[in-house]
């Protein structure tokens, strides 16, 4: 039995049976069956289609971002920000799919060029944190460029999931094109050595993202991985503090704190820091904890009792390491998933808040004496998902992001995803693009095509 359970009240919401193996068969030779089809028809043909999907989107914007919030329990203005950033993607792909995706002409002695064709039916292993979000910044290029899909999601969104494909249906995505499976996630290994299965996707843990490899890479599948991250906030003695401590509150503590993206350690140069410090905890009580459906509500539920668990552990044994703790640093008694918002300061390397992925709403100050201590600090993890940089000195930044090991470099700014931008991680962040026109070619065979003359 999947179940749905709202992390606002700890009630059970919906419940489903597994699908059989006899229904995921259906599904997958009905993928097989819909993508080659799909993959016969006309470049724009295919982005239309997008431009349906962020219409029905958009049209449900409320019922989705209701569902999402029950769910897995974001505040509802986030879920709609999340329905809105979905439909802006496929809108984007329809839009500039087809010129990614042409042939690219290669000089040489006989006309030869570039071809970019779909691999076929590819699994997304999607997690719960972005239920929407995650699933189409991966679907919507993968579509445009002629591939199919099945949606293996996490077990506490299967509303979600169900949703995905209904809106894809009532969109025009032809039917089996996409289909969600209700399945355990031990059911998810003999997923990946079918035949007809092409190529993985998973966004996920770290942990996780290695059995997928190993599965997918004994079968000779194409892999993009997503996976954790230890993301860095640089702040210099010369940044803008004020402005630097207002987006820190965001970073940090947007979706709870449950974001691979999120920033989770503030790296703080000396000079500064008493400043920044003072003003990041005056903003983060300011938020309000509460019912994620309650407009008032700026920070809700973390997803299931679990991962409260877990980030209590790691804020408990950073303070018995030595931290100090400048406010939250419990669980919320009563019904709910509900952790206080909480900054640690005096956190050095070696704590529990550095070293691990902090998926929650705790952030982790380390103070430095410099940039160059800032830079190897931000490095001296297993981690390159991505990371802020905070400077008032542009020139300087040119030069600082090519020595930060990351994905993508913000500088002064919020790090987000953005269909124009590929994203992805290095190191134990996984490998791959999404989004982009990088995205929008990983699931494609790079053809190469050379005519020389007729005989």
């Amino acid at each position: 039995m999947i179940s749905s359970i709202n992390p606002a009240t700890g009630t059970v919401v919906a419940e489903f049976d597994e699908h059989t193996d006899a229904q995921v068969e259906r599904m997958l030779q009905g993928a097989v069956t819909a993508q080659k089809r799909w993959a016969r028809q006309p470049i724009e043909v295919r982005a239309a289609v997008l431009t349906a999907v962020a219409r029905v989107l958009r049209e449900r914007k409320a019922e989705y971002a209701r569902l999402i919030t029950t769910e897995m329990g974001k505040p509802l203005a986030e879920a709609e920000a999340e329905i809105e950033k979905c439909a802006w993607t496929c809108d984007h792909y329809a839009q500039h799919g087809p010129g990614y995706l042409a042939d690219m002409p290669v000089a040489s002695n006989a006309e030869s060029y570039v071809a970019y064709d779909p691999l076929g039916v590819v699994l997304a292993v999607m997690p719960w944190n972005y239920p929407f979000w995650q699933f189409i910044r991966f679907a919507a290029p993968a579509l445009v460029a002629g591939n199919g899909a099945i949606l293996k999601h996490a077990n506490n969104v299967p509303q979600c999931a169900l949703a995905l494909q209904q809106a894809l249906v009532d969109a025009g995505v032809p039917a089996g094109l996409m289909s969600t499976v209700l399945i355990a996630s031990s059911r998810v290994k003999a997923l990946i050595a079918d035949a007809r299965i092409a190529a993985v996707t998973l966004t996920g843990s770290t942990a996780v993202g290695k059995q997928v490899a190993a599965q997918a890479g004994s079968a000779l599948k194409k892999q993009v991985l997503e996976l954790g991250g230890s993301d860095p906030f640089i702040v210099l003695a010369d940044a803008d503090v004020a402005a630097a401590a207002r987006t820190a509150v965001k970073a940090r503590f947007g979706n709870c704190g449950q974001s691979c993206v999120s920033s989770k350690r503030f790296i703080v140069e000396d000079a500064v820091a008493d400043a920044f410090v003072a003003a990041f905890v005056a903003h983060t009580r300011e938020l309000v904890v509460g019912d994620p459906l309650d407009p008032r509500t700026t920070i809700g539920p973390m997803a299931r009792p679990s991962l409260v668990a877990d980030l209590d552990s790691q804020v408990q044994r950073s303070l018995a390491a030595g931290a100090r703790l400048l406010t939250g640093g419990a669980a919320r008694p009563g019904p709910g998933c509900y952790y206080e918002p909480t900054i640690l300061d005096d956190v050095t390397p070696d704590m529990a808040a550095a070293i691990e992925e902090t998926f929650g709403p705790a952030a982790a100050i380390l103070r430095v004496g410099d940039a160059d201590e800032a830079i190897a600090l931000a490095n001296a993890t297993e981690f390159g998902l991505a990371a802020a940089l905070w400077t008032g000195d542009l020139a300087r930044a040119r030069r600082l992001v090519r020595q930060i090991e990351a994905g993508a470099v913000f500088v002064n700014g919020q790090v987000v995803s953005d269909a124009r931008l590929p994203f992805g991680g290095i190191k134990q962040s996984g490998y791959g693009r999404e989004l982009g026109a990088a995205g929008a070619r990983e699931f494609t065979n790079t053809k190469t095509v050379w005519i020389g003359p007729a005989r």
